[in-house]
C-alpha cells in the first residue's frame, strides 16, 4: 500500500499539460492547477486575458494579463519541494532500513539501488530493459514512463485503456466492469501507440502549418522590401521632378525678367529719343530767341536788316511748330508698363503671365505639377498600385485625392451652441456659441483659451491688426483688441426685428460685411463704426453666411453657394440640390466646399476654383455624429488641416 500511495503522490505531482513535475504551480478558478509556464504559453495562444482550463474547459480571467498574479497551489508546491528534499529509496528492497535509488527500471517501473541493480541485470527475463540514472532524472534532461496502479487491485498494473471512459484500468476490471457495460477497451501499449501516432500526426501538420505562416512572413517581408525600394524610388523622382521644375520655373522667371527688361529698355530708348528732340527745340528757341531778343540796336543797313528778318523768320517758323504730343510718350510709356499677373484662384494654378506688354507669356504651373504627378505616379506603379495613361497629356491628368492621415473628433464644450467659426490671425480656430463665448482650438484640436463668455456670439471677424470684430444675438456688433478687452466704437446694424440673424466677414483692406437674412441684404462697415458706408443687395435669396474672398464675396444660401461682387452682381454659382453647402478660402487661395446630407450624417468636402469649377475630391461621404440642428461651418487652419465644424463637435481633418 506504501508504493502505491508514493506512486499516486508521484503522478499527482505531474502537471496535466507538460507531464513533468510541477514548476511553480498555480491554480485556476475552476481548482485545476499547472506550471505557471504552461499557463503562460496558453495565455499567448489564445492572446487575451482568459485562460481556458484544458482539463475541464471553464475560463479563468487573468489579472492584468499577468500569470503570476494567479493563486499559488502551495500545498502542492510544498510537497514538490518536500520530494526534492528526499532522495528516492529503492522500491525493490525488502529490508525495512531502504537504502537510496541509483537507477531507474522504465520497463519494471521500479527504483533501483545499486545491489538490487547488480541482481536485476543478472536475470535473464529483465534483459533489455532501459535503465535510467538518477543523475538524469533530476537534472530534468530525461522523464521516467510512470506505471499506473489500480485502484481496486494495488498489485497490479493499469495496462488497458477504455475509451468510453477515458481511463486507464487494470486487466481484471477491464475484462469484467468495463466490459460488460458494452465499453471499449484495449491495450494500454495500443492505445499509446495511437496516442503517440496522433502527436505525430499533429507535430507533422503543425510544422507545415508553421513553414506556411514562415513563407507568408517572408512574403510580407518582400512585401516591405518592395514598398520601401518604392518609396526611395518615389523620393528619388520626386526630387528629380521637383528639380526640373524648379529648372522650368528658374528659366521661366528668367525669360520674364529678360522680356520685361527688352520692352522697358526699347520703351526707354523711345522715350529717350523723344526727349532729345525735344530738348533740340529747346536749345534752337532759345539759340535763335537770344539772337532776336538780345539785339539792343535797331538794323539800319541793309545787310544787318536782312539779317534780323531772316532770324525773325526762322523764329517764327519754330513758333509755328507743333506743341510737345503727349499722346506718344503716354503710348510708348504704356508699352513699358509691365504687370506680372499670377493665376491666383483660376482652375490652374501658375507662375503667372506678363500683361499690357509687348509680348504675353506664360508658364503654366499646373502642367509643371501635372507632369511631375505623371513622372512621380509612373514610377510608383508597380509599389503603389495605381494605373496611369501612357505620355504627359495634361487633359489626361487626373490630380490625386489627398490622403488622410486621420480625422479628429472633438466635442465642443456647449452642446448644439455653435454659431460661427473662424481662422484667428496667430493660426488657431476660434468657434463662436450662441449660449455665450468664443472657444480657440489649437490645429490638434486642444481647447487652449475661452473668451467672451458672457456674450451670445453670431458672428466673428480679425482685423488685421489682430483686433476682434463680434455680432452678438441682438445684431449689436462691437470692437475688441487683439486681448479681447472692449473699444468703445459703435456700429449701427440692423435690429432683429429689421434683419434678423446677421454673419459677418472682413476683406483685405479691413472692411466689415455684415449680412441679414431677413432683410436680404449685405451692410459695409468701416472700423471707425457708425452707419454703413454702403449696402450690397441679395437679389432673390438669403445670405445665410458670408466670406470675402480676393475682391468678392462668397454667400452660402442652404443648397447654393455664390460668388458674387461688391456690387451684388453674381458672377459664379454652384447649386446642389439635396444638400447642404457650406464654403471656406484654401491656404491655396481656392475654395472648399462641405456637402452635408444632414438626414444621414454624412459630409463630403470638395476643392473648386474660383469659377466654382470642380478640382478634386478631399473627404469623401465621411460619417458625422448628426446633429439636431443644421447648421455647420467650414475654415483651413493655416497649417493646412480642414476644420469642419457641426453645432455640437469640431472635425479637424489632418492631411
Amino acid at each position: 500500500m506504501a508504493e502505491a500511495s508514493k506512486t499516486v503522490t508521484s503522478q499527482s505531482a505531474e502537471c496535466p499539460v507538460c507531464l513533468s513535475t510541477f514548476t511553480d504551480p498555480k491554480i485556476l478558478s475552476c481548482s485545476h492547477t499547472f506550471c505557471k509556464i504552461c499557463l503562460e504559453n496558453l495565455l499567448e495562444c489564445h492572446g487575451n486575458s482568459q485562460i481556458r482550463c484544458p482539463v475541464c474547459r471553464a475560463v479563468t480571467q487573468v489579472p492584468h494579463q499577468d500569470v503570476g498574479k494567479l493563486q499559488v497551489n502551495l500545498a502542492l508546491k510544498s510537497l514538490i519541494d518536500d520530494m526534492k528534499g528526499h532522495p528516492q529509496i529503492c522500491t525493490n528492497c525488502k529490508s525495512n532500513d531502504k537504502p537510496h535509488a541509483d537507477v531507474y527500471c522504465q520497463e519494471c517501473g521500479k527504483y533501483l539501488c545499486t545491489s538490487c541493480l547488480n541482481a536485476h541485470s543478472q536475470w535473464q527475463a529483465f534483459n533489455g530493459h532501459e535503465v535510467i540514472a538518477m543523475s538524469e532524472i533530476s537534472s530534468g534532461r530525461v522523464s521516467v514512463r510512470r506505471y499506473r496502479k489500480c485502484r481496486n487491485h494495488p498489485k497490479k498494473d493499469e495496462d488497458y485503456f477504455c475509451s468510453t471512459c477515458r481511463k486507464f484500468a487494470c486487466f481484471e476490471c477491464g475484462r469484467i466492469k468495463h466490459k460488460d457495460e458494452g465499453h471499449q477497451v484495449v491495450e494500454g501499449a495500443v492505445y499509446e501507440d495511437k496516442h503517440m501516432k496522433k502527436i505525430e500526426d499533429l507535430k507533422s501538420k503543425v510544422d507545415k502549418k508553421r513553414s506556411c505562416f514562415q513563407k507568408y512572413i517572408d512574403f510580407l517581408d518582400d512585401q516591405w522590401k518592395s514598398a520601401d525600394n518604392a518609396k526611395k524610388r518615389c523620393t528619388k523622382d520626386i526630387k528629380k521632378a521637383y528639380d526640373e521644375a524648379v529648372r522650368q520655373l528658374t528659366d521661366k522667371r528668367e525669360s520674364l525678367q529678360r522680356e520685361v527688361k527688352e520692352t522697358t529698355e526699347g520703351v526707354e530708348t523711345e522715350l529717350e529719343s523723344m526727349k532729345t528732340t525735344a530738348q533740340k527745340r529747346i536749345n534752337q528757341l532759345t539759340t535763335i530767341a537770344d539772337m532776336v531778343t538780345k539785339r539792343t540796336k535797331i538794323p539800319l543797313d541793309m545787310d544787318t536788316l536782312a539779317a534780323h528778318d531772316t532770324l525773325c523768320e526762322e523764329l517764327r517758323e519754330v513758333l509755328d511748330q507743333d506743341d510737345p504730343d503727349y499722346k506718344q510718350p503716354r503710348k510708348s510709356s504704356k508699352k513699358g508698363r509691365s504687370v506680372f499677373k499670377r493665376n491666383i484662384g483660376n482652375n490652374e494654378l501658375g507662375l503667372g503671365k506678363i500683361v499690357n506688354g509687348v509680348g504675353k507669356y506664360e508658364l503654366g504651373l499646373g502642367k509643371i505639377i501635372h507632369v511631375m504627378i505623371k513622372i512621380i505616379v509612373g514610377f510608383c506603379l508597380v509599389g503603389l498600385g495605381m494605373i496611369v495613361n501612357e505620355g504627359l497629356d495634361e487633359k489626361n491628368v487626373v490630380l490625386p485625392t489627398y490622403d488622410i492621415a486621420h480625422i479628429k473628433n472633438v466635442p465642443l464644450p456647449a452642446k448644439d451652441s455653435m454659431n460661427a467659426m473662424v481662422s484667428t490671425p496667430d493660426g488657431r480656430m476660434a468657434v463662436g456659441c450662441h449660449s455665450g463665448g468664443i472657444s480657440i482650438f489649437s490645429a490638434d484640436g486642444k481647447l487652449q483659451q475661452t473668451v467672451l463668455k458672457d456674450i451670445g456670439i453670431r458672428g466673428i471677424g480679425f482685423l488685421s491688426d489682430g483686433r476682434c470684430v463680434v455680432i452678438d444675438m441682438s445684431n449689436n456688433m462691437r470692437l475688441y483688441t487683439p486681448e479681447y478687452t472692449k473699444l468703445n466704437v459703435m456700429f449701427k446694424t440692423l435690429s432683429n426685428i429689421k434683419g434678423y440673424s446677421s454673419k459677418l466677414t472682413v476683406d483685405a483692406d479691413d472692411l466689415i460685411y455684415v449680412s441679414y437674412r431677413i432683410a436680404n441684404k449685405i451692410q459695409v462697415f468701416s472700423t471707425a463704426g457708425g452707419q454703413a458706408i454702403r449696402e450690397i443687395p441679395c437679389n432673390g435669396y438669403e445670405p445665410q453666411q458670408i466670406t470675402s474672398y480676393h475682391g468678392s464675396l462668397i454667400i452660402i444660401s442652404y443648397d447654393t453657394i455664390r460668388l458674387i461682387d461688391k456690387q451684388g452682381a453674381v458672377q459664379h454659382e454652384l447649386k446642389k440640390p439635396g444638400s447642404l453647402l457650406y464654403a471656406a478660402v484654401s491656404q491655396w487661395n481656392t475654395i472648399l466646399i462641405a456637402k452635408v446630407k444632414h438626414d444621414e450624417g454624412l459630409v463630403s468636402i470638395d476643392e473648386y476654383t474660383y469659377e466654382l469649377r470642380h478640382i478634386r475630391n478631399l473627404v469623401d461621404d465621411y460619417k458625422i455624429d448628426k446633429p439636431k440642428r443644421r447648421w455647420y461651418y467650414l475654415q483651413q487652419y493655416r497649417s493646412g488641416e480642414i476644420a469642419f465644424c457641426t453645432p455640437d463637435r469640431l472635425y479637424i481633418i489632418f492631411y
